[in-house]
């Protein structure tokens, strides 16, 4: 960096870089001299950020993208939306997240499958709202069957089964029908079909304290 000690001029233009460094002084102005007030460049645009040349819209969106596929996978529909978000040109956003796809960093079908195996395992999703997921996340429907369909059959059987033994425990001073009830809500909204549903729910649960057990 400049030595600018004492020197004001000088200090302002390794602050700013050369786009921001003051005109030379001619005739009979006077260059600075000490005891002159500093000049406030806290104002001025990029005092806020590391010095150096102002980044071009593809280097912003470069990070952007790096940033957001920091810590897990994105699905491109995701990126283009952060892109768009951030105010990148079109062109600019098409162009990079083109070039990711290229190299892999942005794949929709690995993030699919990588998403289905999370969430599935994770909080027992069935395949409907796993697929109401990547919807909403813009991945090919096409992409998304292919991921649903690499689950294992019987999977979606035995984490709704999981899930109501899990919540038994605070069902027990309920009623059967109130029990039934309220298991039955906890699995729909996970996705699971009603046929499953009730047939999980009436195996878990067992049947009601009162039902006659030679009918």
């Amino acid at each position: 960096m400049t030595d600018w000690r004492g020197d004001v001029e000088a200090g302002v233009s390794a602050w700013l870089g050369d786009e921001g460094r003051p005109e030379p002084h001619h005739g009979g102005d006077r260059g600075p001299v000490r005891g002159d007030p500093v000049p406030d460049v806290s104002s001025r645009p990029g005092a806020d950020r590391d010095l150096g040349p102002e980044a071009d819209p593809e280097s912003v969106a470069r990070t952007i993208l790096l940033d957001q596929l920091t810590g897990r996978a994105r699905s491109r529909h995701e990126l283009a939306d952060k892109l768009r978000s951030r105010n990148v040109p079109d062109d600019i956003a098409t162009r990079l997240l083109d070039r990711f796809t290229d190299v892999g960093l942005i794949n929709d079908t690995a993030f699919a499958r990588q998403w289905v195996e999370s969430r599935q395992a994770g909080k027992g999703l069935a395949k409907r709202a796993l697929a109401d997921e990547l919807r909403r996340k813009g991945v090919d429907p096409e992409v998304t069957r292919e991921a649903l369909d690499e689950l294992e059959p019987g999977v979606e059987e035995a984490a709704a089964r999981a899930l109501v033994r899990k919540k038994l425990p605070s069902m027990r001073r309920l009623d059967h029908a109130t029990a039934t009830r309220r298991l039955a809500g906890m699995l729909a909204r996970k996705g699971y079909p009603a046929g499953l549903v009730f047939a999980v729910v009436r195996d878990e649960l067992g049947a009601p304290d009162d039902a006659d057990p030679h009918e």
